[in-house]
């Protein structure tokens, strides 16, 4: 994805020009004392801990993010308001218009990532029963782009999970005619096969018997990579919040800075 900037939460003024808009008006202020942080700023805190995996407690205030629970109320309001969804959209409008992205085929995988506590969408792991957990499911383009992502208990099969996430994926506009939302083909095991050809997409099956390395693994590395890039967020790595709004947010906005990278590939 090209070399990664020394401090990654710093955000620069393009991407800036893109959430800025995006963001809902700051509510009434109930309290006199120090003035508001700037939402820019605020924004340098969360990536802070989104890339360092540092707790809120922790956030450095020689930085000038704000406190770790400033940045927290800025991130849960901002997913309230949907602002995550809004620049994946955005983003994938330029990739589009560019021809960038390629939904001809599409690969969807889970990762399970264990959790600190129990909570919504955190529950006994399959992998280890001791402990909780949950799982990141992604389906990208046939680059590895993501489209969408969700966040389910660890106990969840994969295969309830496969209509919600083609459902997450946005109608994309960016050229001529109606936007684009449904891929033409999905990589997928056969207990998928019905689902998909009911939603008018075409299955793409690993014929049985066929040698490991030599079926889909040539398609599919794309998503695993994807998950990849996801858990280099070190916040993403083990889920620490007991609220699964605030991950998911997380989960939103890891998304958005791996689909701009891409966009940025166009400059």
């Amino acid at each position: 994805m090209g070399k990664r900037q020394s401090r990654p939460w710093i955000v620069s003024d393009e991407l800036w020009s893109l959430i800025e808009p995006l963001l809902p008006e700051p509510g009434p202020k109930l309290v006199e004392g120090r003035p508001r942080i700037p939402d820019r700023q605020a924004l340098c805190g969360i990536l802070f801990v989104l890339h360092t995996g540092i707790q809120w407690e922790y956030l450095p205030q020689e930085l000038g993010f704000g406190s770790g629970m400033t940045c927290w109320r800025r991130l849960a309001a901002w997913n309230e308001a949907g602002v995550w969804d809004e620049l994946h959209l955005v983003l994938m409008k330029k990739l589009r218009a560019a021809k960038k992205l390629d939904r001809s085929r599409a690969v969807i995988d889970s990762s399970h990532v264990r959790a600190a506590r129990r909570g919504p969408k955190a529950e006994t792991s399959p992998v280890d029963r001791a402990r909780p957990g949950s799982k990141h499911h992604v389906v990208t383009d046939a680059q590895g782009i993501p489209l969408a992502v969700s966040l389910t208990g660890g106990n969840r099969n994969d295969v309830t999970q496969l209509l919600p996430l083609l459902d997450k994926i946005p109608a994309v506009a960016g050229v001529v005619g109606r936007p684009r939302r449904r891929p033409d083909a999905l990589l997928a095991d056969h207990k998928y096969r019905r689902l998909l050809w009911d939603r008018d997409i075409r299955p793409v099956i690993a014929e049985r018997g066929v040698e490991h390395g030599s079926g889909l693994g040539i398609f599919r590395w794309v998503v695993e990579r994807t998950i990849a890039w996801l858990h280099d967020f070190r916040r993403l790595r083990i889920r620490w919040e007991r609220r699964d709004d605030i991950h998911e947010s997380f989960l939103g906005l890891a998304t958005c800075l791996i689909t701009h990278r891409h966009v940025q590939r166009l400059c």
